[in-house]
């Protein structure tokens, strides 16, 4: 009798021990597959997205990074110039579109506004092909420039304008896409910097020409409005150095 009641107890707690340990591992299981920190995987059975970290984009994908790499480091440097200058210029431009009190000022704005949005799309798609990741704003220099600009209204703000974005800034653009146009390594950025020039070129000459312009700013100006594209300086790109475009096109746009 006794025998027997061993028997069963010694039953009874195995089988017990074999139901604990299932119920443990069935858990154990259960939360490696639903934490999705490990896996990769989320709670509602799909793929988790990965964990956002900083910087992440061009430079982060391994085929964007080895476009980068192949890339001339002048060529590089063109790109994030010319996108810096570019987002300043659409910046301080919109900024005149609303506090200029010539109308000659406001229609010269809303076209650097025009041209210079359409030529940064480009540079980005251009960018991102070759594995260049741009900032999302120009540098912190060029911002405080058009905040500066901001706390200026009436004549004082439309001289501040023309001056240093339709002057100052384009002869800095031109030299730069010249350059650019004679000695990028990269066919592709090298025509867009050829076909882009006369637009730029364009806004610098009708830049010189407003009133607010002042005296002793035509020279260099007019020198650089002619350099290439040979009508630039009179307000239409002529030729055209890639397109045979009129400023006004999109394909002619600038993208400094």
């Amino acid at each position: 009798m006794n025998s027997k009641r061993l028997t069963h107890c010694a039953a009874a707690v195995l089988a017990l021990g074999l139901s604990l340990g299932t119920a443990w591992a069935q858990s154990s299981s259960s939360g490696t597959s639903a934490g999705g920190a490990g896996t990769g995987s989320s709670a509602s059975g799909g793929a988790a997205a990965p964990r956002a970290q900083p910087g992440t984009g061009a430079r982060n994908d391994p085929a964007s990074k080895d476009k980068s790499e192949q890339l001339a480091r002048a060529d590089r440097k063109f790109i994030e110039d010319a996108a810096a200058s570019g987002m300043f210029e659409v910046q301080a431009a919109q900024l005149a579109v609303t506090k200029a009190s010539s109308p000659a000022v406001k229609d010269y704005a809303s076209m650097l506004v025009d041209h210079h949005s359409a030529a940064n799309n480009e540079l980005i798609q251009m960018a991102n092909s070759k594995g260049v990741e741009l900032p999302p704003a120009p540098p912190r220099s060029m911002r405080k420039q058009v905040e500066d600009m901001g706390k200026k209204s009436g004549q004082e703000f439309d001289r501040d304008f023309v001056r240093t974005v339709g002057i100052k800034a384009h002869e800095k653009d031109v030299k730069m896409f010249q350059k650019a146009s004679q000695d990028a390594k990269d066919p592709q950025l090298k025509a867009w910097a050829a076909k882009t020039l006369p637009t730029l070129q364009q806004h610098l000459a009708q830049a010189q020409k407003l009133p607010q312009a002042g005296r002793g700013n035509g020279g260099d100006a007019a020198r650089m409005g002619n350099t290439s594209g040979g009508g630039a300086a009179t307000g239409n790109t002529g030729g055209g150095a890639a397109t045979g475009s009129t400023g006004t096109t999109g394909a002619n746009k600038t993208g400094s």
